[in-house]
């Protein structure tokens, strides 16, 4: 008899705590079994996409997260915000009362994510850089993803060059990311802005390029569109430049520098293909990734008859534009004159 008991109040137990939780009898349900208050010992947990109320509970019952699968969906029922709950990792805590793990996840609290910013102008291999420190996603893994263009969405057009698709802007991504997705998310964004910004598939590329030297040379708002201007105006046919762009940051795009240390032995080899001074037209990709300002400037820009600027002050960004030859010597002369009294902005 006393053997029988320990069973039948065994399995009365485990009724109790497992399967009333679970059940409903007409207008009489069983209260779910909870914890209260905020929780222990943080615990990461993922949502994925296209996961239910009771899926989600049952993962953070299966992490120690909630006591029942009912709690949880009880109070995912309860939040009107939990419809909006998004896919990823989140870190919770374990023992937590269920509707504060729904609150948790509608208010995207918690959620574990690595956000890497890509400035105008960054070239590809500043933004691979930056994306493997904050990610920590070896370089080499990037080199090896950039050979499947397919797989990043890179147009043709680029033939097989990242430069000027990988668009600035400010990117979340979840810890289990790739090097394919950072890439292949950079080149959707420099998609959707020109789609955005009416550039016709089969100008892209000759977009970005412009784009790419506007951005890397014009200082203030106000001259991105001189910029643009004076590239069309040398590119014209009988220009008075003879088609060559002459413009430092193409050269010193094509030796890895910066602009000012541009030699004129520099601007005299004609082995660097981005070598404006000798080679005429375009240089044969971008020099760096443009924003939208430097994109719009390209697509509409400022009218004028400038053939020459020079940035006159490097502090404030002054930039004189001319189309006479004389003046811009001037114009040279007046930056020469401030360099030496600011010598430090040389280097």
């Amino acid at each position: 008899m006393f053997l029988a008991l320990v069973v039948v109040g065994g399995a009365g137990w485990y009724v109790y705590e497992h399967v009333l939780p679970g059940l409903s009898f007409g207008s009489f349900s069983a209260k779910a079994a909870d914890y209260e208050g905020q929780g222990t010992g943080p615990v990461q947990v993922t949502v994925n996409p296209g996961d239910t109320g009771t899926a989600i509970g049952r993962t953070l019952l299966d992490a120690g997260v909630v006591k029942s699968v009912k709690a949880f969906t009880e109070a995912y029922g309860a939040n009107p915000n939990a419809a909006g709950i998004q896919p990823g990792v989140y870190t919770l805590r374990k023992e937590m009362k269920a509707s504060e793990a729904v609150a948790m996840l509608a208010a995207n609290t918690g959620r574990v994510e690595y956000q890497v910013t890509v400035p105008e102008g960054y070239t590809v291999e500043q933004i691979v850089s930056r994306a493997s420190g904050v990610t920590g996603i070896p370089a080499s893994e990037f080199a090896k993803a950039k050979k499947n263009t397919k797989a990043t969405g890179l147009p043709a057009a680029a033939k097989g060059n990242y430069e000027g698709w990988l668009y600035p802007a400010t990117y979340s991504f979840d810890p289990d990311v790739d090097a394919t997705d950072i890439l292949s998310q950079m080149i959707a964004k420099t998609k959707a802005e020109l789609k955005t910004l009416k550039v016709p598939s089969s100008e892209q590329e000759e977009v970005l390029i412009k784009a790419s030297i506007v951005e890397r040379e014009a200082s203030r708002d106000s001259d991105f569109g001189k910029v643009a201007r004076v590239i069309d105006n040398r590119l014209a046919p009988n220009g008075p430049t003879g088609g060559l762009l002459q413009i430092d940051a193409t050269v010193a795009y094509g030796l890895g520098r910066s602009g000012l240390t541009i030699s004129s032995a520099d601007q005299k080899d004609p082995s660097n293909a981005y070598n404006t001074y000798k080679h005429a037209g375009l240089p044969p990709g971008p020099i760096g990734s443009p924003g939208e300002k430097a994109i719009k400037a390209v697509m509409n820009p400022t009218p004028g008859n400038w053939v020459f600027y020079v940035t006159v002050n490097l502090d404030t960004g002054e930039t004189k534009f001319t189309d006479s030859y004389q003046q811009f010597g001037d114009y040279k002369k007046e930056f020469q004159s401030w360099l030496a009294k600011h010598p430090q902005d040389s280097k």
